[in-house]
């Protein structure tokens, strides 16, 4: 199945998007052709070594588009990027879609079995990558990668170490105007993401410039976003909340703040140093930023707003956050598959950001239905979160087992978590339908036991997951983060609980101890990883 053919949007409400003017001709080398006339000076790119306006970003990225053409590249194809959140990602991104390509995505810690799967499902014609990355012989793989797949012909390589076989990126940059004879329109498929989610393997989501610009757009007016704007994401651009904040930075010809990688005193130095007005990020950065005591060390007075999202995000976290940088707090709920589906924004009261993802995002809808019913339910009920409208994709590529389980009647998508939404409107996700505990037949969420345990000094991170029981089917285990020197065992664990009057058929029965918590691009526990070799 090709890519256009994956794209099987619901005609009466394509006709409908249209109409309310949510899906239009916007693209990424519109926005930028608009903004390189309009303000050819205004800063487009920041980073720690120098900053680039948005002449000389239009300039770097026809040069690109030239070298990638060149290489008989076209609209349609699918072109991987393995790259940190550096200019030349941007760049690469820019040129990709100049030429109506479609980005895939490949996050930085992957090494060769998943990029063997993601460039083999793709069927990618042409992957950009360092020549390594910390352990991982990047080239090395994507070369042999190149042997394997008969789609994968270019391998581009950034930086000096070019072996035989590969290009490099250099040496695309051809100095001319590109001559594109059929450029993208919104209709156009423009991204081919994969999930990268806690519990499954990863599925590939294929997005068009109408489902993600229209989101995009109307976040700028949310969170009224203007040219005068730096923004820093400290979610990697490999991630769609990266690239979703880099659209709403390049729709409002804001600046763009770029964080190589998540490294909490870097990230604290660049906020600092290069003062962005707005940074997405997820509960996990700032906790991590708050255990160094960076919060305090560092001025973090320019952020006129932070954005969270990628996990749960404790109210007392955010409230600390908050009081420590005087920035408006946020909170997005989003997905590979639909972008930002709800969020809340700065004009809203403090605490809808503090304690919910906010109303939901326009062009879309959201409803709690029963999970034994599948029929909606009262505000304030639990229930499973579903949702449909203008920036949800239309079905995973080459995977209908996948879709037919994802989509009910009348074009909802199926989202998997657990949530609740107010009489307001509100949206709070409450945890994952897949990580609920069956104790002996009797479920029950893990959020609240986490939330309790993160509350504790000397818990950097943790997770509730289920373990084998021979008894019971599956018991609670606690895993554990700890903060440096600290130390706390399971009847310690407990004893907390009951002092926060959690029910003690709550509490786990076992309690592991990690130096490092498997964590997705978003900070976000992998709580498969952490039980799969107990299984």
């Amino acid at each position: 199945m090709t890519l256009r053919e994956a794209l099987t949007f619901d005609p009466a409400r394509a006709a409908v998007y249209l109409e309310q003017g949510l899906w239009n001709n916007d693209t990424l080398s519109g926005w930028l052709a608009r903004h390189a006339v309009q303000t050819p000076d205004a800063p487009a790119l920041i980073n720690s070594r120098a900053t680039l306006s948005y002449g000389e970003l239009k300039n770097d990225v026809d040069c690109l588009t030239h070298g990638l053409t060149d290489l008989g590249l076209g609209k349609g194809d699918v072109v991987a990027v393995q790259l940190p959140n550096i200019p030349e990602f941007l760049t690469a991104y820019l040129a990709i879609a100049s030429f109506g390509g479609v980005l895939q995505t490949i996050h930085m810690p992957y090494a060769r079995s998943d990029i063997e799967f993601l460039l083999g499902h793709s069927g990618a014609r042409a992957v950009i990558s360092l020549a390594a990355f910390k352990d991982i012989p990047t080239q090395e793989i994507m070369l042999d990668c190149r042997r394997n797949f008969s789609a994968l012909e270019h391998v581009i390589i950034l930086g000096s170490e070019v072996e035989k076989g590969a290009i490099g990126y250099a040496s695309l940059m051809d100095n001319s105007d590109p001559e594109i004879a059929n450029p993208p329109v919104g209709a156009d498929p423009f991204l081919l993401l994969y999930t990268s989610g806690t519990t499954s393997n990863p599925k590939g989501v294929p997005l068009t410039y109408q489902n993600m610009m229209s989101n995009s757009r109307l976040s700028v007016d949310r969170f009224k976003v203007t040219g005068e704007d730096r923004i820093l994401s400290a979610a990697p651009f490999s991630h769609l909340y990266g690239l979703h904040c880099y659209h709403i930075t390049l729709c409002a010809g804001a600046a763009a703040v770029l964080l190589p990688g998540f490294v909490p005193a870097q990230m604290a130095e660049l906020v600092e140093t290069m003062c962005p007005t707005a940074v997405f990020l997820g509960p996990a950065h700032a906790v991590a930023l708050q255990s160094a005591g960076l919060l305090e060390k560092h001025d973090f007075s320019s952020l006129r707003f932070s954005v969270f999202s990628g996990a749960y995000c404790p109210p007392d976290l955010l409230r600390a956050y908050h009081a420590s940088t005087g920035s408006s707090v946020c909170q997005l709920w989003g997905m590979t598959e639909l972008a930002a589906g709800a969020y809340s924004y700065p004009d809203q009261d403090k605490e809808v950001g503090i304690n919910s993802a906010g109303p939901v995002a326009p062009g879309n809808e959201i409803r709690v239905v029963g999970q034994e019913t599948g029929e909606p339910v009262v505000p304030d009920a639990e229930g499973e979160l579903q949702v449909r409208g203008s920036s949800v994709f239309p079905g995973y590529l080459d995977n209908p087992d996948a879709n037919a389980e994802a989509f009910v009647e009348e074009g909802w998508f199926r989202t998997g978590d657990l949530a609740v939404i107010d009489a307001s409107g509100n949206l709070k996700i409450t945890g994952r339908i897949k990580e609920l505990i069956n104790r002996g037949g009797v479920k029950y969420n893990p959020v609240e036991v986490e939330e309790v345990l993160l509350s504790d000094p000397r818990i950097e991170l943790v997770a509730i997951a289920p373990i084998p029981d021979a008894r019971l089917g599956e018991r609670a285990c606690c895993f554990a983060q700890l903060r440096q020197d600290k130390a706390i065992d399971l009847e310690k664990v407990c004893a907390l609980l009951e002092s926060h009057g959690i029910s003690k058929s709550k509490w786990p029965e076992d309690l592991i101890i990690v130096d490092e918590m498997p964590l997705t691009p978003t900070r976000k526990v992998i709580k498969g990883k952490l039980t799969e070799h107990l299984r």
